[in-house]
């Protein structure tokens, strides 16, 4: 038994792994969190198959059964929602750790995108289980989500009536997220996942700055049987056991049954896509809601192929000066983002400038961007950062931006989508 265990092991691991990637530092275990994520999720939505039906009639009461009737219901179905959160969370902060120690170069840079490409389904199947409780939180945040695909430009409304099936929420679009949610994602999101794997493997392991010496010194490598296998079995009980005391005490969110008629007030998307909510607010829906998170998923998948540098690989902020770069980029992004959601909530550009709705709505907010972006570059100047340390400034901005902005859509925003502080806001406000 032990041999077949031993052999299945590293059938996808190599014999040896660098000491440097067994460091809890270096990669915080976020890679492995997130695939444990994973499988605890198809476990647990594989139960929750058994006791629900994607009926408008059914799914709310299936719910309802599950938290009352159900023995361990409640805690399965808590699994699996603060899993899909974790998850995104954790899918998010492992992309983090691979931009900030270089870890996406050559010759990972197919891996990298084959990553991205694993965050946006990750983002997906999220979105696509949202709504199968079929609750007020989830009707009006799905309502709320597709809105905001509807302003792609030219396929905004057939992108629209794919997603729900009709021109609004209803029986047809919980039985097509359910479909896209137990099927069509995890049929794309798994080859992919197993590509991921395997292109690990296939680039020598996890990057090391031990790699610019050429040949791979056995003295800093150990064998993956057991050293590896004990760190993967202890991050595996970790998430386990955090996930079940997660569940355990905090129960998900379930709201009143689905009501159309019956707007949520606030109404907000899921917390992941707050923050492109929180743009529409102040500019062009078109531009916030989708060509703004299109380029950006185009540019991150781009990386690699713009950073060619190779000296820095493995090392975290590519060294002290990075680190100085990302702290000042930070320090930079947040104030001043702050200072325009403030400005534009209590003064408003288009109070200033209405007409015509391209100078408020497109001109005014790229000319901010860009200004910011321009601003952001002279002030590293003094600093001569090399263009591997330019790009991890403005990744830090990007990276501030995304968990400010949900932040404020989250706790900040109450009625009617109105600055208020986060003690006011009612039990409702908050979109998990």
């Amino acid at each position: 038994m032990l041999v077949i265990v031993h052999t299945f092991f590293l059938h996808f691991h190599s014999v040896r792994v660098k000491n440097h990637t067994l460091k809890p530092t270096y990669t915080f275990g976020l890679g492995l969190i997130s695939f444990f994520l994973v499988v605890i999720l198809f476990l647990t939505g594989g139960l929750l198959m058994f006791f629900y039906l994607p009926s408008t009639e059914r799914a709310y009461s299936d719910i309802i059964n599950l938290h009352t009737t159900v023995r361990f219901g409640s805690l399965l179905r808590n699994a699996h929602r603060w899993g899909a959160h974790l998850l995104v969370l954790a899918v998010i902060l492992h992309m983090c750790r691979v931009f900030y120690t270089g870890s996406y170069k050559r010759p990972r840079e197919f891996n990298w995108v084959i990553g991205v490409l694993l965050l946006v389904l990750t983002l997906l199947l999220s979105f696509t289980g949202y709504l199968l409780p079929w609750d007020q939180l989830s009707y009006w945040a799905i309502t709320v989500a597709s809105e905001m695909a509807a302003y792609a430009p030219l396929v905004g409304e057939k992108v629209k009536l794919f997603l729900l099936g009709a021109g609004e929420v209803g029986q047809e679009s919980l039985l097509r997220f359910y479909a896209f949610h137990l099927f069509l994602l995890p049929f794309l999101f798994v080859p992919l996942l197993g590509l991921h794997f395997w292109r690990i493997r296939k680039d020598k392991g996890l990057s090391s700055p031990d790699e610019k010496k050429g040949a791979q010194n056995p003295a800093d490598t150990r064998f993956t049987w057991p050293h590896l296998l004990v760190v993967e079995v202890l991050v595996f009980l970790g998430v386990s056991l955090f996930l079940l005391f997660l569940s355990w005490g905090v129960n998900a969110p379930l709201r009143d049954i689905a009501n159309p008629d019956l707007p949520e007030n606030p109404s907000k998307a899921p917390w992941f896509f707050l923050n492109l909510q929180e743009l529409l607010m102040h500019m062009n829906p078109a531009l916030a809601g989708v060509l703004i998170p299109v380029f950006l998923i185009l540019l991150l998948i781009a990386m690699p192929y713009i950073d060619r540098r190779l000296g820095d690989v493995g090392i975290w902020f590519a060294g002290k000066r990075g680190k100085k770069i990302a702290l000042w980029s930070a320090l930079y992004t947040a104030p001043l983002l702050v200072g325009l959601v403030l400005f534009d909530a209590f003064v408003g550009v288009k109070s200033l400038v209405s007409q015509p709705e391209i100078v408020p709505g497109w001109l005014i907010p790229l000319g901010t961007i860009g200004g910011l972006s321009l601003g952001l570059y002279f002030m590293l100047r003094p600093l001569r950062p090399n263009g591997r340390e330019v790009l991890i400034a403005y990744f830090t901005a990007f990276i501030v931006t995304y968990f400010l902005l949900t932040i404020i859509g989250l706790f900040f925003r109450g009625e009617g989508m109105a600055l208020i502080l986060p003690w006011r806001l009612p039990p409702g406000g908050l979109s998990f």
